[in-house]
This record gives C-alpha cells, structure tokens and sequence, in this order.
C-alpha cells in the first residue's frame, strides 16, 4: 500500500507529505492513545476524481483497520490535513472539510474526495489571501482514523487564549461529539487551570442545550438531555487529566497548543495538536 502512511510509522512524520495535523498525530502516536488510522499523502486539490490505484488502496487501508479494530464496516473519522494547515501561522481551523460516522467503502472513498476538494473551497481561498498565503498548487492530504464515541469533548489550550498568560491552561468541554465546541453551536463549560500543581482557578459550567451525537446516518445535533444541561461535563479528575495532556504535549513539542480530546468509556483519547496561533 505505497500511497498510504499508517499512524505511529516513520513514514507518516512528514507534515509536507500528509500535513500537519497527521503528521502531528503521527508523532505522537507511541507516546499517547491516540485513534489508529492513516493517511493519504497529499493530492492536488483541484482533481476531479480519486485514481484508480489510490482509491483500490484506500480500500484495502480502510478494511485492514477495520479488522485491526474488529469491525467490517468500522466507523471512521474522514479529516483534512492541507500541507500548510496546523502550522505557527496559520492553522485554517475550521476552513476545511471534516466528516463523522463515515463507515463502508464507497462513503469513505467520497469523504476523502471531497476532503481534497474542500482545499480550494471559496472559504478557505478566501483564508489564504487574507493571511497572504500562495494559492498556487494547493495540495490536500487526508487523516482517516477509528470514530471514537465520545461520551465528553474537550478542547484544550495550554496557554489561557483569553489573557494570553501562559502560566494557566484553558479547558472547554461538552457532551458527546467535538463539533459542538469547534463548531460553536453550543456553550461549552470552561475551566482555567495553573500549570503549577494544576489547580482549578476558575470554573464556568454552563447550560449546554446542544450535543453532537452519531447517528446511523453521520451525526446529528440534539437537544442534551435534561439532567446534564446544567451538570458539569468534567469532573475534577477528567480536567486534571486532560489539563496534565496538554502540559505533556507542550512539554514534548515547545510551544503552546490547541488540543483536540475525546472520553470514551473513561479512556482519554488525543485527537488533534496544533500551535496555538493567536497568542501574538
């Protein structure tokens, strides 16, 4: 499978060959949980279609995972990763296409398609010029990994993004799926937490009126149920773990970073590290 770079291998470290968010990943594959997958090397954006070859060996990738996870038709998790996407510059968070809950060949294989072509969307054209970024060849690569089922998302920064201090981390979190925090469509709880001794100085808990949950169609958007609108989504332990994640991560890279994590079963998952580019 030469078009194919798995999670954790040598040969997916490379962010000009499978972008910055897989070979993230990738890097940090042995050292922490995170969801296996692999990655398609980068595709000029602009193609119409997948070739013949590749899409013959993102079928024998996306069944070989599915028996290493134990299911036929294995949920997966379709994400773009754009060469210059995740950088210290520029991090094109949302410009790009993400699909959920993708599971069976021919709608991962139209996931990663349309993946490619979300490069050259009027959106994220629109996010190059304003940061004066070249959009000549613009080339996308693709993340597939195991969907996990999230019970709590959360997303982490390990410097505060509010005061710019970097002595204190910033946690939101929420019911079920990541996208209702990524995607602003619901108010997430939040926590400040000191790197020092990772003690909480501040909690938010919010009324959380929607999640995302997968669906036997993808995903969807729901109401949260009662009980939890007004519970707290991390207990004091979970926001230590998560808080201790992303001092390691930071630790491990150098500089301050968005962090992308999921609870499943109470397993903390590592989804996405990324500079955090609004610091200044």
């Amino acid at each position: 499978m030469s078009h194919i770079r798995w999670l954790g291998d040598d040969d997916c470290h490379h962010d000009a060959i499978v972008g910055g968010k897989a070979a993230s990943l990738s890097r940090l594959a042995s050292l922490h949980t995170v969801p296996p997958g692999f990655a398609i090397p980068a595709l000029p954006a602009g193609q119409s279609s997948l070739p013949e070859a590749l899409a013959q060996a993102i079928e024998r990738a996306y069944r070989a995972l599915g028996e290493g996870c134990g299911a036929l038709q294995l949920a997966v998790a379709v994400r773009s990763s754009a060469l210059d996407e995740d950088g210290a510059d520029a991090s094109f968070a949302g410009q790009h296409d993400t699909y959920l809950n993708i599971s069976g060949v021919d709608a991962v294989l139209d996931a990663v398609h349309r993946c490619v072509q979300s490069a050259a969307s009027s959106e994220a054209m629109a996010y190059r010029r304003q940061r004066e970024i070249s959009i000549d060849d613009i080339r996308m690569a693709v993340l597939v990994q195991q969907l996990v089922p999230a019970d709590v998302a959360a997303v982490v920064f390990s410097a505060n993004p509010i005061s710019g201090s970097r002595e204190e981390m910033m946690i939101n979190s929420n019911w079920g799926l990541g996208e209702s925090i990524v995607g602003g469509s619901a108010t997430p709880d939040t926590f400040v937490v000191q790197k020092q001794g990772l003690e909480v100085t501040w909690r938010d808990i919010a009324r959380k009126d929607r999640m995302t949950v997968m669906t036997a169609a993808g995903t969807a958007e729901i109401d949260v149920p009662p009980e939890l609108q007004t519970a707290s989504s991390l207990d004091d332990a979970q926001v230590r773990e998560v808080a201790q994640l992303a001092l390691m991560l930071e630790n491990a890279v150098g500089y301050a970073v968005d962090v992308e994590c999921a609870i499943a079963a109470n397993a903390l998952y590592l989804l996405q590290c990324r500079p955090i580019t609004t610091l200044g």
